[in-house]
C-alpha cells in the first residue's frame, strides 16, 4: 500500500502553530514511507473563509520547508460530488431526509438539557414516509446510522476507541439548502484522494466515530487514523496568544529560522530517545506514529529560543543575512532602517555577523545586537552605556591620539593600543574597554570590542569617540 496524507486545514485565519505541526507530521509519515503529502483547502465556510487566508497558510507551509505533492485541492468546489454521495446514500436506504423544524430541534435541546444528557437527534423521520413531510418544510438528508452495536476506531495513538452507536445520533449530511456538511466532505474528499493515514489533532476524535460510520455506509475502506494530543502552553492550559498560539508567519517575523521552529515543532508531542536536534533526513528516517504520545505536548519559548540560538550558529553568514533582508520591511522602520541593506551597510554586516551571531537567539535580536553599525552619528546611548562612559570617560583621555597613529587597522593592532593605554594608566583593560564600547556602539554589550572597531573601520571608530568624548549631542 503506498502511504497517501493530507493535510486540510480551514482558510479562516493564518497558519496556526499547532496546523504547521500537524503539516510537519503529515509531511515526515508520507516521507518516511516513500508516500505522498496532499494539500486540501477546506473553505466551505464561505463567510469565514479568505484569499488572504489561503495565501498565507501556503506560505506558511512554503517557509516551513513543507511542500506538498500535486495541486491544491478546494473542497468548495467539490460539492456538486459531495451531494452525489448523499443522494447515493439515500437511494440504497442508508440515508434519509428529515424535515423536523427548527422549533422541534430546539425542543429536543431543551428536553435533554433539563434530564441532564447530551443533546441528541430523536429519530422522529427515520422511518416515516415522505409523504407526511408538513408542507414548506425544506428536508435535510440525514444518516441513517446504526443504532446497537460499536464504533470502532483502532487509533495509531490513542489506541482502541469505542463508541456506543445508541450514543450516536443520526448526523446531518446535506443542510436544507442543498450544501454539504464538513463530517460528509471530508470524508468523500478523502476516499476520492486515496487518503491511507488520517493524522491531525486529537480534538477530531470524536469526529472519526462520525465519519467512521459514513465510510461504511458506502462501503468504503476506513483510512488508518493518528489523533495527536493538542499543544498547552508551559502551564498546562490551553495554549493561548500569551503562550505562543501564533500563526507560522509571527515566528517568521520575530526572527525564527525554519530549521529551527520545524525541529522545534517536530518535539512537541513526538520523541525519538534523548535525541533533541535532528537534521531533516534525521527526522524523516526515524518518525513513527507509535513514538507520539498521548499527552498534550507544552509550548516553551525557551527552548525553542535556544534551538534557534543553535541552528544560528550553525547558519552561514549570507544565510543569515538574507533571513533578515526577508524580515526587514516589517522590523526595519522601527529601527530606522530601510526595507534593504545599502550595499556597505550589508557588507559591514557580512564582516561583523560571526561576532553577531554568537550571541543572539533570534534574527530580530541580532539586528538589535547590531546597532553599532547602522546607528546615526552621534550616537545614541542607552541607559547603561551611558552611566558606563560617564564613569570612564577620564579614562578615555589620549585615546584618540593614540588609535591615529595605527597604520594597519585590524583586531590586534587596536588591541594592542588599547591593551598599552590601560597599562600606561594603571588600570585593568576592562576599565578601558567597558566605556570605549560604550561610545563606540551605544551599548553596555556588543560582539568582541576589537572586531567591533575593525568592522567600524578607522575614520569611523575615531569619529565616534570625538563625538562622545567631545560631548556632541546625540541624533
Amino acid at each position: 500500500m503506498s502511504v497517501v496524507t493530507r493535510f486540510a486545514p480551514s482558510p479562516t485565519g493564518f497558519l496556526h502553530i499547532g496546523g504547521g505541526r500537524t503539516a510537519l507530521f503529515n509531511w515526515l509519515f508520507a516521507k518516511r514511507h516513500g508516500g505522498k503529502m496532499l494539500l486540501r483547502i477546506e473553505d466551505t465556510d464561505r463567510e469565514r473563509s479568505t484569499d488572504a487566508a489561503i495565501e498565507a497558510i501556503l506560505d506558511g507551509l512554503k517557509w516551513l520547508g513543507l511542500d506538498w505533492d500535486g495541486d491544491v485541492v478546494y473542497q468548495f468546489s467539490r460539492a456538486a460530488r459531495h451531494r452525489e454521495v448523499a443522494e447515493t446514500l439515500l437511494a440504497q436506504g442508508r440515508a434519509y431526509y428529515c424535515y423536523a423544524t427548527q422549533q422541534e430541534l430546539e425542543e429536543m435541546r431543551e428536553a435533554a438539557r433539563k434530564e441532564g444528557r447530551p443533546s441528541r437527534y430523536d429519530g422522529r423521520w427515520r422511518d416515516r414516509d415522505p409523504s407526511e413531510a408538513p408542507e414548506g418544510v425544506k428536508p435535510v438528508i440525514r444518516l441513517k446510522a446504526p443504532t446497537e452495536g460499536e464504533t470502532v476506531v483502532e487509533d495509531e495513538v490513542q489506541g482502541r476507541v469505542v463508541w456506543q452507536n445508541k450514543d450516536l445520533d443520526d448526523l446531518v449530511l446535506l443542510r436544507s439548502d442543498g450544501t454539504p456538511t464538513y463530517m460528509l466532505a471530508v470524508v468523500v474528499d478523502d476516499h476520492d484522494m486515496g487518503v491511507t493515514h488520517v493524522i491531525r489533532g486529537d480534538d477530531h476524535l470524536t469526529n472519526a466515530a462520525r465519519q467512521t460510520q459514513i465510510y461504511q455506509a458506502m462501503g468504503w475502506d476506513v483510512p488508518k487514523m493518528a489523533h495527536i494530543p493538542l499543544i498547552h502552553g508551559p502551564d498546562g492550559a490551553k495554549l493561548s496568544k500569551r503562550h505562543g498560539a501564533l500563526g507560522v508567519e509571527a515566528y517568521r517575523s520575530m526572527g525564527y529560522l525554519p530549521v529551527a521552529l520545524r525541529n522545534y515543532l517536530v518535539r512537541l508531542g513526538w520523541s525519538h530517545g534523548d535525541q533533541e536536534i535532528f537534521s531533516t533526513e534525521e527526522m524523516i528516517q526515524a518518525f513513527d506514529l507509535k513514538n507520539i504520545g498521548r499527552s498534550p505536548a507544552r509550548f516553551d519559548f525557551a527552548k525553542l529560543e535556544n534551538l534557534n540560538g543553535h541552528y544560528m550558529r550553525l547558519s552561514d553568514d549570507d544565510t543569515l543575512l538574507r533571513a533578515i533582508e526577508a524580515i526587514l520591511p516589517e522590523i526595519g522602520a522601527e529601527r530606522g532602517l530601510a526595507s534593504t541593506f545599502s550595499p556597505e551597510l550589508r557588507q559591514k554586516l557580512l564582516a561583523a555577523m560571526p561576532g553577531l551571531k554568537e550571541r543572539a537567539k533570534n534574527l530580530v535580536e541580532l539586528v538589535d545586537s547590531a546597532y553599532y553599525l547602522y546607528a546615526q552619528r552621534p550616537l545614541k546611548l542607552d541607559e547603561k552605556a551611558t552611566g558606563l562612559l560617564a564613569d570612564g570617560r577620564a579614562r578615555l583621555a589620549g585615546i584618540v591620539e593614540k588609535l591615529e597613529t595605527v597604520a594597519e587597522w585590524n583586531s590586534q593592532s587596536v588591541e594592542a593600543v588599547v591593551r598599552e593605554h590601560a597599562d600606561a594608566i594603571g588600570v585593568k583593560l576592562g576599565h578601558v574597554a567597558q566605556p570605549l564600547r560604550a561610545a563606540l556602539t551605544g551599548r553596555a554589550t556588543s560582539p568582541g570590542l576589537f572586531d567591533v572597531m575593525t568592522v567600524l573601520g578607522k575614520d569611523e571608530t575615531l569619529s565616534r569617540l570625538q563625538d562622545q568624548l567631545s560631548g556632541a549631542p546625540a541624533a
